[in-house]
């Protein structure tokens, strides 16, 4: 700021001179003395004003910069791996050095995802559709974590509307006959569109921004939008009718895990957080993941439960597609659906409970086996 006022010495004089107008009336003169108080405070934001527009191309500048910077370490790391591997009969001596310049290359690479927090990321195809080019990298790590928490408080109230449309629709059909207002249905399955959409372009903004979002918990909104889509679109007819309650009931359950869900997994991240055995941008998921296992397996059975009704969804679909009064498209597409949902659900829970019991035994076997060598070690001696 100093440095702005001198190299703007006009300026900096032309805010002093500044001075009011003379009035006899008092309420007149404190109204002009307020203006010239307010100009000298507008041409000090002035030169503000520029000094940050300064600033902000000296930034854009560093950024460019920096990332040249790290896509040539990355190509030179690379070069430097297949020059090792091009090494023909290596020595003991020579492994050892090679060992140890992996080693370093290996803690380098670590170092620029670091570096990369604060620097701007491309957006991906799915956000370059729906968005286009706006840069939407948050390299601040306040924002992007708040980011994080208004997505989360986003998932949390949509959950409770679902929670409660779904449990209107469900309930007050025992006491009043909703079967002739569809429109109440198509109320609950469009918000469930926008629910799903709207998830899938937040889910790729934090990806972006540092999320570790992967894999099927990340195809799994997709999926669901178009689940969601398909039913809205559903006619109303027998086969409608004939699956509508079983439908509601699943959209209740699964708003109730998805609540359970949140509750006891931002408990379990914020611990891990803390521990430093979690990114900071992390988030709950609609499934189960390996960290859940500290505190958290007793969701398992409420999942277990919900993936299985997936799956009778998809046998009941299919056996109305099978009736002849059934002529619309979307009941055997739904029941495909369905049962990838289940399918999806099942084989990414069944392999991280494998994992997690598979590292829990070669810890296991590495503790023991470290005992007993120990206690052998005493009795020699």
């Amino acid at each position: 700021m100093d440095t702005t006022e001198g190299s703007n010495p006009t300026e900096k004089d032309a805010v002093a001179d500044i001075k009011p107008e003379e009035s006899d009336n008092p309420l007149i003169q404190s109204v002009l003395q307020d203006l010239v108080d307010l100009d000298k405070d507008y041409m000090e934001l002035e030169l503000d004003n520029e000094n940050y527009k300064k600033k902000l191309d000296e930034v854009k500048v560093l950024q460019k910069k920096c990332l040249s910077g790290i896509a040539h370490q990355r190509y030179r790391i690379k070069k430097i791996n297949e020059a090792l591997k091009a090494i023909p009969n290596p020595s003991t001596e020579d492994k050892k050095h090679m060992t140890e310049a992996q080693n370093r290359m290996t803690k380098r690479k670590n170092t620029f995802r670091d570096f990369e927090d604060h620097l701007p990321h491309k957006n991906g195809i799915y956000l370059n559709i729906i968005l286009g080019q706006v840069n939407i990298s948050l390299l601040n790590k306040e924002d992007k974590y708040l980011y994080k928490q208004d997505y989360e408080r986003f998932k949390l109230t949509l959950s409770y509307i679902q929670l409660g449309l779904s449990m209107i629709l469900v309930f007050a059909n025992y006491i009043v006959n909703f079967t002739s207002l569809r429109w109440a249905d198509s109320v609950l399955h469009f918000l469930l569109v926008w629910y799903y959409c709207t998830l899938t372009i937040r889910e790729q903004i934090l990806i972006v921004n540092g999320s570790r979002i992967k894999g099927w918990w990340l195809l799994h909104h997709f999926v669901s939008t178009a689940c969601s889509a398909i039913t809205l679109i559903w006619p109303d007819g027998y086969s409608y009718q004939s699956f509508r309650t079983q439908y509601g009931w699943f959209i209740l359950y699964i708003a109730f895990v998805q609540v359970l869900q949140y509750y006891y997994q931002r408990g379990c991240l914020y611990r891990l957080k803390c521990l430093g055995q979690r990114h900071d941008m992390d988030i709950t998921v609609e499934g189960f993941m390996s960290w859940m296992f500290k505190g958290l397996a007793f969701l398992l059975p409420f999942l277990s439960f919900a993936y299985f009704f997936q799956l009778y969804n998809a046998i009941k679909l299919y056996h109305l597609y099978q009736d002849p009064r059934c002529t619309e498209w979307q009941v055997p597409v739904l029941s495909i659906i369905h049962l990838v949902l289940f399918l999806g659900n099942m084989t990414t829970t069944l392999k991280v409970l494998k994992q997690k019991f598979t590292e829990d035994m070669r810890n296991k076997k590495k503790f023991y086996k470290n005992k007993y060598r120990f206690n052998n070690k005493q009795k020699v001696l």
